[in-house]
């Protein structure tokens, strides 16, 4: 099957346009394809979400041998494609949800309208919010280990975070790198049991518990070159001499589109009608 994404639409109006293309996007575009509601997706700039940076997919029913994460979204791909499900690269900058037909523009300024819309926009990684991070990034810094891990193959790196995604980053850079430093700021990890004791095991994986990032340090010449780190509980800082940082804190809702038109909660998340999806 030849898989066919377009950048510019033949017709304006549609019965049913579907924000984003994660595993939540295709997933609905497969059930109302199937349903003749003529699906259309809407990629964005990060098409496939979050399973595009994904190693093993160990969690997910039938693939007893896990499944990487970029084939398994090239196969909901697929599938919802079989159903003649419409896929579009281009981005939403605007809705105007306040009446319907909806009204969606896109970056190049051309519109889109639907009788409904799915949004399934996902999240973007959150970053630690430092000068020194920002100065840093893609210098030494970065938030996908799967795309950036290969530069820092036998160097001394670090990860931030205490969850599976945090978990997950260390055990696959622990394969390229020299070495990984864990750096949580309490005293136990959130992550699974199951991998929490494969980072346990592993002889490449350190952990500094009780610990904050304070600064990246580096120059222009050769990017970041250490790592100033904090204990919460001493107060004592140590520089480390870490050349690449990763950081796993969490996700920030992709949300900014609708504010002030749906209600959110504190954090960002859309709030939906409770035992529906429905929206405000």
């Amino acid at each position: 099957m030849i898989l066919t994404t377009k950048t510019k639409m033949e017709k304006t109006h549609h019965k049913l346009i579907i924000l984003g293309s994660g595993p939540a996007g295709l997933t609905a575009a497969i059930y109302a394809a199937r349903a003749n509601l003529n699906p259309v997706v809407v990629s964005g700039r990060e098409a496939g979400g979050q399973l595009m940076i994904t190693t093993d997919v160990e969690n997910y029913p039938g693939f007893p041998e896990g499944i990487q994460g970029p084939e398994m979204m090239d196969l909901l791909k697929a599938q919802a494609a079989r159903f003649d499900t419409e896929f579009f690269s281009g981005d939403v900058v605007e809705v105007d949800l306040s009446q319907r037909p909806f009204k969606l523009t896109l970056e190049n300024k051309d519109t889109l309208t639907c009788d409904s819309l799915i949004i399934s926009s996902g999240a973007s990684a959150r970053w630690l919010g430092m000068d020194s991070e920002k100065e840093y990034s893609g210098r030494g810094v970065s938030a996908c280990a799967t795309c950036d891990g290969f530069f820092f193959r036998d160097q001394d790196v670090a990860v931030v975070g205490g969850g599976d995604t945090a978990l997950e980053e260390a055990l696959y850079l622990a394969n390229i790198c020299k070495s990984v430093t864990m750096i949580h700021r309490r005293d136990e990890f959130r992550g699974s049991k199951i991998m929490q004791k494969r980072a346990f095991d592993h002889k490449k994986i350190s952990i500094l518990w009780d610990t904050v990032v304070e600064k990246v340090v580096g120059n222009s010449k050769d990017g970041m070159t250490s790592l100033k780190v904090r204990n919460v509980k001493t107060d004592k800082v140590k520089e480390h001499p870490i050349t690449g940082l990763f950081i796993a804190i969490g996700h920030t809702p992709n949300t900014n589109l609708f504010k002030d038109q749906l209600i959110m909660d504190k954090n960002g998340y859309l709030k939906v009608t409770p035992g529906t999806t429905y929206t405000s």
